[in-house]
C-alpha cells in the first residue's frame, strides 16, 4: 500500500496538484466561513452591522492569502523608477506659492494614523498620548500645528484620526480637551480582524467580545485598512460633500510630518495640468533605514516594495544604499475622489503582509495586514517626491525620544525644527540600552536632558543615570558592566569619551 500511496501522490503532483490544492483551499475557506458565522452569531444587535463589515473584509483578505504563493514580486521585473516619477522637493518648492493659498488649504484634510499602542516603549494606552516635549503629547503637537495653520491663513483644515479598537476609547476621552481649539476633529475606527492559529488557519476567537481574555484574539489589520474603513465610516463621503479634495496621511509618531504648502500647491495646481491622485514622500536612505520600503518601477507603474516581499536571495541587494537610494516616509497625499472610485470598484490592490506573533500562552498565530503606501500602484498618475530628511522624524524608541526632547530641536507652534546652533544637519546616532526601553525608566535615568548640540554618536548600556546639565559632544560611549552602576555627575562634560566600569558620586 505504501507504493500505491507514493505513486498516487506523484500522480497527484504531476496531474492535478493544482486541483488538489484548490480542493484544500476551498475546504479552508469553507471552514473559515463556518467559524466566522459562529462568531457573528454572538454579536449584539447594535454590533452586527459593523462586525459583519469587518468579517467580510477579513474574508476577502483571507481568500487572497490562500491564493498567493511565495514573495509577491518577480525580482527580474523590478526597475529603477523613471527620472520624472520621483521629483526633488527643491524643484517643487521653487514654483513658489499662489496668492490664494487659503483656498487651496481649504481643500485639505489631515489624517493621522492613530491605531498604535505605546507597548514598544513600555506604555499602556495609545502611543499618541505619550509626552514628547514640555508635557506635550504627539496628539497635542498635531492639534497645535493644524490650529496654527488655520489661524495663520483663516482656513478650516480638519484633523481626522484613524483609531483602532485598542486606542479609540482613550483617544476620545482626551479629545474633549480640544473642544475649544480651532480644529475640527473627527475619528473613525479601522477594522477589527480575528487572529488565526498558525497550524489550523482558523480564528482563535470564539465570540465577538474583545475584552478580558479575548483581547489577544483580535488585531487591527495595518494602516492599509484606511481605504475601506474610511469609506465604510461615511466620513469620506461627508468630507467630499464639504468640498475637500485631498488627504495628507502620516503616522502620528512622525514629528516631521507637517502640512507642506508647496507639495499641496503642486497637487492642486499641477504644472502639466494633470493631477496626481497619489503622492508618496520619500527621502534618502541612511544606514539606519535599510529596511524601509522603496519605490520602484514595476510593470509600468510606480510600486512600493517592502523587505518582506523580496526573495531571500536579493535581500542584501534591496538593503544596498547605492542601488535603492530612497525609502518611503509614509507621508502620503491622496485624492479623496480616487479613494471613493477605487473602493467602489474594489480595485485597491495591496500586498498581504503576514505578521507572525506568539501570544503570552505560547500559541503561534498569524495576522494578515496591508500597508497604506502599497496601494500606490492602483492610483493614476502617482508621484514620488524626494523630501528633506527633516520630514521624517519618527519616535519609535526612547532613543528617538531623547533626540526630540533635547536641544537639537526647537518647538514652534507644534512643529519641531532642527536648532540653528547645530552645525551639521544630520541627527546624532543614539543607542540606549535595555535599561532605557520603557519610558518611565528612561525618564527616571535623566535628571535633565543633556546638551546634545555637538553630539555625533551616543551609546549607553547597563545601569547608567545622568545628573542635571550634562553636555555630550563627539562620540560618547558609556558602558556599566553587569552589577555595576555609573552615575554621570551633574554638570559633567563628556567629549569623545568612553566611560566603563563603575562610577558613583556620593553626596556627603
Amino acid at each position: 500500500s505504501f507504493i500505491f500511496i507514493q505513486d498516487f501522490s506523484q500522480a497527484m503532483s504531476q496531474a492535478g496538484s493544482s486541483q488538489f490544492q484548490e480542493v484544500i483551499r476551498q475546504e479552508l475557506e469553507y471552514s473559515m466561513k463556518v467559524e466566522l458565522d459562529k462568531i457573528l452569531a454572538t454579536a449584539h444587535s447594535n454590533e452586527i452591522e459593523h462586525t459583519k463589515k469587518d468579517l467580510e473584509g477579513f474574508k476577502k483578505l483571507f481568500h487572497r492569502f490562500l491564493q498567493e504563493k511565495g514573495p509577491s514580486v518577480d525580482w527580474g521585473k523590478i526597475q529603477r523608477p523613471p527620472e520624472d516619477s520621483i521629483q526633488p522637493y527643491e524643484k517643487i518648492k521653487a514654483r513658489g506659492l499662489p496668492d490664494n493659498i487659503a483656498s487651496v488649504l481649504n481643500k485639505l484634510v489631515v489624517v493621522k494614523l492613530n491605531g498604535g499602542l505605546g507597548t514598544s516603549m513600555g506604555c499602556k494606552g495609545p502611543k499618541s498620548l505619550i509626552g514628547v516635549r514640555n508635557e506635550n503629547t504627539f496628539l497635542d503637537l498635531t492639534v497645535q500645528q493644524i490650529e496654527h495653520l488655520n489661524k495663520s491663513y483663516n482656513t478650516d483644515v480638519p484633523l481626522v484620526l484613524m483609531n483602532s479598537f485598542n486606542t479609540d476609547d482613550d483617544t476620545k476621552k482626551i479629545l474633549q480637551k480640544y473642544s475649544h481649539s480651532r480644529v475640527k476633529i473627527y475619528t473613525f475606527n479601522q477594522s477589527r480582524y480575528p487572529r488565526i492559529n498558525k497550524e489550523t488557519l482558523l480564528p482563535i476567537a470564539k465570540d465577538v467580545s474583545y475584552s478580558g481574555e479575548n483581547t489577544e484574539c483580535w488585531y487591527p489589520p495595518g494602516h492599509g485598512d484606511i481605504y475601506a474603513s474610511f469609506y465604510n465610516s461615511g466620513l469620506l463621503d461627508n468630507l467630499i460633500a464639504e468640498g475637500k479634495e485631498y488627504i495628507f496621511v502620516s503616522n502620528i509618531d512622525n514629528l516631521g510630518a507637517t502640512v507642506d504648502l508647496y507639495i499641496l500647491n503642486h497637487l492642486m495646481n499641477p504644472p502639466n495640468g494633470k493631477r496626481c491622485e497619489f503622492v508618496m514622500e520619500v527621502t534618502n536612505k541612511t544606514r539606519a533605514d535599510v529596511k524601509g520600503g522603496t519605490l520602484t518601477q514595476y510593470e509600468n507603474k510606480l510600486r512600493l516594495v517592502e523587505i518582506a516581499q523580496v526573495p531571500k536571495a536579493h535581500v542584501d541587494e534591496f538593503k544596498s544604499v547605492s542601488k535603492f537610494k530612497i525609502f518611503n516616509t509614509n507621508n502620503l497625499w491622496i485624492a479623496l475622489s480616487a479613494i471613493k472610485r477605487l473602493q467602489e470598484k474594489n480595485a485597491i490592490d495591496m500586498e498581504i503582509i503576514v505578521n507572525p506573533k506568539t501570544l503570552d500562552g505560547g500559541l503561534n498565530v498569524i495576522q494578515l495586514e496591508t500597508a497604506v503606501g502599497a496601494a500606490i500602484k492602483s492610483f493614476e498618475n502617482s508621484l514620488g517626491i524626494n523630501v528633506p530628511r527633516s520630514r521624517f522624524l519618527p519616535v519609535k524608541t526612547t532613543s528617538d525620544l531623547l533626540l526630540v526632547m533635547s536641544n537639537l530641536y526647537s518647538l514652534n507652534a507644534g512643529s519641531l525644527t532642527m536648532s540653528e546652533k547645530r552645525e551639521f544637519p544630520t541627527v546624532p546616532l543614539v543607542k540606549l540600552g535595555s535599561s532605557f526601553t520603557k519610558v518611565q525608566d528612561y525618564l527616571r535615568r535623566f535628571e535633565s536632558i543633556p546638551d546634545m548640540l555637538e553630539l555625533d554618536h551616543l551609546t549607553v548600556s547597563g545601569d547608567v543615570t545622568f545628573g542635571k546639565n550634562v553636555s555630550l559632544k563627539g562620540t560618547v560611549i558609556i558602558i556599566a558592566n553587569h552589577g555595576d552602576r555609573i552615575d554621570i555627575p551633574a554638570g559633567a562634560l563628556l567629549e569623545n569619551k568612553i566611560v566603563s566600569g563603575n562610577l558613583r558620586i556620593l553626596d556627603h
